[in-house]
This record gives C-alpha cells, structure tokens and sequence, in this order.
C-alpha cells in the first residue's frame, strides 16, 4: 500500500495521545485513493476524516468479497485487555507488512467511558486509530444525531399523551389533519401508515365513521407500558430514574421514567443493523414505544415521526472513513455497548469494506467485550441480518486477565496491580485457562477458525505464554499467537496476520447459528444461557410477563440480545474463570421491534452508567499554545 507510513518506535511505549499526536496524518482524500474511492464517493469532514456514501454498494454489488474477521476476547478485567489495539495491530500489520488489502471497521467511541473509567477506543500504543482526540470525541456527529432523534420521539410520546387527555376525538382529528390552502383536509403520507395498520382503506379525513376516528387518533398510550426513555451520552447515574411532568402546565401528567447513555438507544442497534437507506427507515418506523391500553404495540410510525427520524439519521448512516497509525484504512461505524446493546460496528460499513478490499484482503472488525457476549451477538444478530459470513474469528487474551480467572486477587481500576499479575505464576494462569477454553468452544461452535491472540505485556514470562498456546491448542484453535503491537505496531502483529490468513484459507463449512429463530424467546433464552454454563434460567414476574405480551404480539421470532455484565459468563461479575451449575436470572424483557431484537436484561445490569470517584476527565486538557489535546485515552 503506498500510504503506509513506517513508524519510529520508543521505548517505553509514550502515552497513547503523545505517540498520536507525533504523528502528522494523511489527507484523507489519500487513504480514500488507496481504496479506488472517488471524490464522488466520499464527503469530507475536515482533512482527516470522510463520509463513505452507501451509493459504493450499489456500484460494488458484483464483485466479489474480501476475507471477514472478527475479533473478541476473553471474560475481561475491568483494565480491558486491548481488542481494539489488536484489532488495530493486526491490520496495520496486514496492511504495512504483508501487504493485504486490509480495512478495519471499529464502533465510534460514547463519550461515557471517554470521560469515565475506561477511557476512549481508538486502540493504544503503536496500533492507533488517528486524529485519536477526533475519534474519540465528536467524529463527524453520529452520536448526537442518535441523541436527538432518540430525544424528539421521547418527547413525541408524553406529548401525545398530553394532547390526547385534552381533547376529544372529533378536536383531535382536526388538530392532526388541519386544513389545506384549499380548505379541505388531508391525510400526511406517514398516516396512511397508521391507517393500513388499522385496516383503514379510506382516503379522506371527512370520511371516517367516528368509530374509525377514535381508532386512527387516539393511540391510547398507557404510560405504565412506555419502555423509550431519554439518552445522552455522558455516564450520569442521577438520571437513571426521574420524574418528567412536574410543570404547572402539564396539568399534572407526572410519570417516572429515566435515561439511558446514547449508545444504549434502539436508534444506535438501527444504524448497526440496517442495510441501506430504505431499510433504515422502515427498522425507524417500525420501533416500539410501548402499548395501548389495549395491549396493542405502538409505533415511531404511529407517532407520525419515521420520517422525521430518518432526516435527523440521513447523513448518519454513511460510515466515517479514518486511518491508522501506519496509513491503513479504517471506517468507522455505530458504536453499541455488547454488555447493554449487541456491541458492534455496523453492517453497512462491512459490506463497503468487503466490497473495496476485494478477493484475498481482509476485513477485521470487533466484537465488543468477551465473546460470551459480543462474538455471540454478532454472529446470531449481526450475521443474521447482513448474510456474511466469517472465516475467523480472533480471541484477544492477557496474561493478566488469565491470572484473575485462576484465582488472582481482584483487579480494580485505578488502583497498582497486585504483585501476582507482575511476577511468573504459571500454574495461576493454567489455572484461569478455563476462561479461554470455553471462549474458545463457544466461537469454535459457529463454524469458523479460532485464533488466540496473546497481547503482550512487559512482565509476561516466556513460561507464562507457553502455558496459554497450549491450552488454546488443546481448546481447539486453530492456531494461537503471541503480539507485541502496542509497543512495536504492524509489526508486532506480523505473526498473527499470517495465523489469521491461514486460517481464513482454511475453512470449509458453513456459519452454524447458536439457535434457530423459529422456537420460542425462553428457548432462545435458554440456548444462549447454556453456552454461558447455566443449569437453568429464572424468570422475574415481569419477564414472564413481557415474554408472553411479546409472543402474543407476533414478536417471538427475533434474535436474543442479552444485556448481562461483561466481567463474568454469569450474572455475578465476581464468578470469574468457567463457572456451571448457577441460575441465570432474567429481571427484565424488553423489545426492540426496529433493530429487530428482543433483550433480556440479567440481574442488576444497568443502561445508564455511572462516574468513578476520579473519571479519566480529571487527566484530559487543551494545550492552549498548540490546540492540541492532552491527557486523552
């Protein structure tokens, strides 16, 4: 590729927004060129970051795809064990080294860990995602643009609430479909969508019998039932639970509700998941509010706002093209938890990256969190929905994480790791092998390679790497590979390319989903609960509850999306390394219709995060001098 650029390595490996920072980017028009894109495909957004027009599709469609891969890991520690960094090492490395044809495709970064505990996304080290400060910050505004479709149907609804308490049915009608210039009414386009629904074939506002008027103005909205809550994308734990309605013009139209962080919203899973425009719009139409007082669901589209949500998406949908620290292309695409959403980049950008790197070149994208739960929804969810298939799958483990799974002391953010995770201890992390093992025959499971990729650490012993290659081969991968890319990048990654290459040569049988879409939730629930090493699964009064009210509304052949912590394959994040035997318990089912899900919430999972007693914004500034960011990472 003629836009790699040959990184000058230091030791000690500088901070993440340092070693970004020294790194003066390609135009992106450049990077664009190296993909055979036009200037006609792309809308730039300053010099180092472009829109990639869906249009590439359509004029892609014949040809052929590249290989696909996707990358997990292992149950992790709260420090996360560097996916993203692998998932960025390994391309440079394919890219800059072995001379592929490689596009990374990644989620855009919330705010929320950016400026909480976790820190930003864009990988760290050598192996980066550049400008890091623009990637992990605003990008080009997808984020908001969730933010204030998600906002204006939440307002939508209390609205329609409000108004429909007020009027009659008769005031109602004429207030929704006022007089035209010629002083006749009419029907928007989006209210023939209602009035189909209903089975409502007439045309005019004039003929509708009261009966039919009653029905096609009055949603009914129960407030009781209402599951859309607002979002923003800031970790703000006082909002998980408030009270909207309090003003003396509300009349009185209290109700609780809350907020969730805006990667959690159902507009973020829609842009995931949908195919092109027109899909989009129909998934936006399609999401469920709640339920009449009849217990029929409502829609975004009974609201009379699809439309509305489509315009506030449009430029959304296109994914953001980037690059990393060695000139290779990156695009970058929705950003959904895996622990509270389904935790990957969307399927548009895939299908763009698969299309422009051709026969023989690599797409690799990430999984979020472990792959108990982020491999998993993306192939039973994502692979589902977009018809492509991977041909490997990579397991990112630590020694580290691999020490607490054995029984290591806990690992906590922000304070000194225990002298166990700095010293050799390999029979500590034979121990906590169990962790990868299953990992690794879950992912086996599906039909594709499995290959393990050990991330490097300085205090790592050579005894200590041995241990985790053997067990990952007596697991079953295909091959596992130790990386050194956070201190060396593309290069440190050189060995698990040519894995990854190998083994996406090397499959031959089709891509086997964890369960069929044609039994029921709680089987669904159930299958994915066994992978976990549940004995069984308990259901809240409310789950029950909901899991009937969605079958009986004709919602039961959607895919699982299980909100559940990451730190563990059960619902306890403290029961690390393969537990069995526990109960799975499912507080909670909720539905979301657009994206075309159904979630289970386990235990006390949480859609709003909180703040840290020192989040990561105490470190973050603006060297006034320069304009640069500081203290990012």
């Amino acid at each position: 590729m003629s836009t790699v650029r040959k990184l000058q390595v230091v030791s000690p490996v500088p901070a993440d927004i340092d070693i970004a920072n020294s790194v003066e980017p390609l135009h992106i028009s450049e990077i664009a060129k190296e993909l055979h894109l036009s200037p006609t495909h792309y809308d730039l957004y300053g010099k180092y970051k472009a829109k990639v027009l869906l249009s590439v599709i359509d004029e892609l469609e014949g040809s052929a795809d590249g290989y696909y891969v996707v990358v997990g890991g292992i149950t992790p520690t709260p420090l996360g064990e560097g996916k993203s960094t692998t998932t960025v090492g390994l391309c440079q490395a394919l890219g800059a080294f072995l001379d592929k044809k490689v596009v990374t495709c990644l989620r855009q970064p919330s705010q929320g860990p950016t400026f909480g505990i976790k820190g930003g996304a864009a990988g760290g080290g050598y192996s980066q995602v550049i400008p890091m400060d623009e990637f992990n910050l605003h990008l080009t505004g997808d984020i908001h643009a969730i933010t204030a479709a998600n906002n204006l149907l939440a307002a939508a609804i209390d609205t329609r609430i409000f108004h429909e308490s007020t009027q009659t049915d008769k005031a109602l009608l004429n207030r929704l479909c006022p007089p035209a210039k010629e002083g006749k009414r009419t029907f928007s386009d989006i209210m023939f969508r209602r009035l189909k629904k209903l089975g409502i074939s007439k045309t005019k506002p004039e003929d509708l019998t009261p009966q039919e008027v009653k029905k096609f103005a009055r949603l009914d909205i129960d407030p009781d039932s209402i599951t859309w809550r607002r979002v923003m994308d800031v970790n703000d734990r006082f909002l998980r639970k408030i009270t909207v309605g309090q003003g003396p013009e509300e009349k009185g139209m209290i109700r609780e509700t809350g907020f969730d962080i805006s990667v959690a919203s159902e507009i973020m899973a829609v842009l995931a998941l949908t195919t092109s425009l027109a899909d989009m719009r129909e998934r936006l139409g399609k999401m469920v509010i709640g339920n009449s007082k009849a217990g029929d669901p409502v829609t975004a589209d009974d609201l009379g706002l699809g439309g509305a949500l489509t315009v506030l998406m449009k430029d959304a949908i296109n994914p953001t093209l980037m690059q990393t620290l060695e000139g290779t292309p990156v695009l970058v695409h929705a950003g959904p938890f895996a622990n509270i959403a389904h935790g990957n980049s969307s399927i548009v950008a895939d299908k763009i990256a698969l299309k422009l790197v051709g026969p023989g070149g690599f797409v690799v994208t990430e999984a979020g969190f472990g792959a108990d739960i982020g491999t998993e929804k993306f192939m039973n969810i994502k692979c589902r929905y977009s018809g492509l298939m991977p041909q490997c799958a990579v397991i990112v483990a630590t020694i580290r994480a691999l020490k607490m799974h054995g029984g290591g002391p806990q690992v906590v953010a922000g304070k000194p790791l225990d002298r166990a995770y700095l010293t050799e201890n390999v029979p500590l992390v034979e121990a906590g092998c169990v962790n990868l093992a299953r990992h690794i025959s879950n992912t086996k499971a599906y039909g594709v390679n499995v290959v393990v990729a050990v991330n490097m650490f300085a205090t790592d012993s050579e005894a200590e790497v041995n241990a985790v290659r053997n067990a990952a081969l007596s697991a079953g991968a295909f091959d596992a590979v130790l990386c050194s890319h956070h201190a060396h990048g593309g290069k440190g990654a050189v060995d698990l390319g040519i894995a990854v290459q190998k083994a996406c040569e090397h499959v031959g049988q089709p891509l086997k989903f964890l369960y069929p879409l044609d039994i029921s939730i709680k089987e669904k629930i159930e299958a994915i609960a066994k992978s976990y090493g549940a004995s069984g699964v308990e259901y809240s009064e409310q789950a029950e509850k909901q899991i009937k009210m969605y079958s009986k509304q004709g919602f039961s052949g959607l895919p699982i999306c299980m909100a559940k912590t990451q730190y563990s394959f059960s619902d306890n994040a403290s029961a690390k390394g393969a537990p069995t035997g526990f109960v799975l318990p499912i507080r909670d089912v909720r539905a979301s219709i657009g994206a075309g899900f159904i979630y289970p919430l386990v235990g006390t999972m949480s859609t709003m995060p909180g703040l840290p007693t020192r989040p990561c914004f105490y470190d973050i500034d603006l060297d006034t001098s320069t304009g640069k960011v500081i203290g990012l990472s």
